[in-house]
């Protein structure tokens, strides 16, 4: 609810933020600054050009989502793979569900009735999943882009990016509220140290530590990605290699396993 957010002084022991409020300039000082205002603000943007590095894979596709007050397709999330595309059935609560399918960036959520909408779903899914489909009108529909981003270094002086701020991760891998978690308990860490313990090293090794965790998240959204979505121009070689690693995921519990640790989530 404020405008003109600068993050003044950052390298400073004397950081402050300015802003205007209901109208009226304010301004907070602070000890340490967390920029934990998402992809778009103005944390990561603070950290001059000549500092910041920034690594980007902008998918070339979306998924397009709908929500509606219908009970979930099963139990569990379903990730389907298919010649179509790829779809995915999830829930929000026992009356609350959201599916979404691949489509070009191209595309626009209006050009899609709900009655399309479900006919592709159910083309994509395994034929056990669609007996026990319950379909409804849509209460929500968008087209979410997929993109994977990471910026380094997390941190410039005094201030500290936490979250969105300073990574994106495609949704395939499910991680990017995980990761913003191990951001804040990283950070937690550090200013613990410093402000009561006068120690500063957890405070200077936050991007390192978080960047470590990071990286390996990134990592595993990018193969959940490249595993379950057909790519426009790809050669015959690609759908080969999907298909033998499901087909190895299917038949290796070990491949399972290291799938089911960095789908939980790797340890802090």
């Amino acid at each position: 609810g404020v405008e003109d957010v600068v993050i003044n002084d950052p390298k400073s022991e004397a950081p402050y933020v300015t802003c205007v409020m209901d109208g009226a300039p304010l301004r907070i000082d602070c000890s340490y600054i967390a920029g934990c205002d998402g992809f778009h603000g103005v944390s990561r943007k603070t950290i001059p050009d000549t500092v910041r590095e920034e690594f980007e894979r902008v998918y070339p596709f979306g998924w397009l989502g709908i929500l509606s007050e219908t009970p979930p397709a099963n139990e569990e999330l379903i990730y389907c793979h298919s010649n179509r595309g790829f779809a995915l059935c999830s829930m929000r609560n026992e009356n609350l569900s959201r599916y979404y399918i691949q489509v070009p960036l191209s595309d626009k959520p209006e050009n899609w009735s709900d009655e399309d909408f479900w006919a592709e779903l159910k083309r994509r899914m395994p034929g056990e999943s669609v007996r026990t489909l319950v379909t409804g009108p849509s209460i929500e529909k968008s087209i979410a882009p997929l993109r994977s981003f990471v910026t380094e270094p997390m941190s410039w002086g005094r201030l500290f990016l936490v979250g969105d701020a300073a990574h994106i991760v495609p949704p395939t891998g499910a991680k990017g509220l995980n990761l913003a978690a191990s951001d804040v308990f990283y950070l937690k860490e550090g200013l613990i140290d410093a402000i009561i313990h006068g120690d500063p090293d957890k405070l200077d090794a936050y991007s390192d530590r978080a960047l470590a965790r990071i990286w390996k998240a990134m990592r595993f959204s990018w193969e959940m990605t490249t595993m379950l979505h057909r790519f426009d121009g790809e050669d015959s070689f690609a759908p080969q290699m999907r298909k033998a690693t499901l087909d190895h995921l299917a038949r290796s519990e070990s491949a399972r396993r290291d799938l089911a640790e960095n789908y939980i989530g790797l340890p802090y």
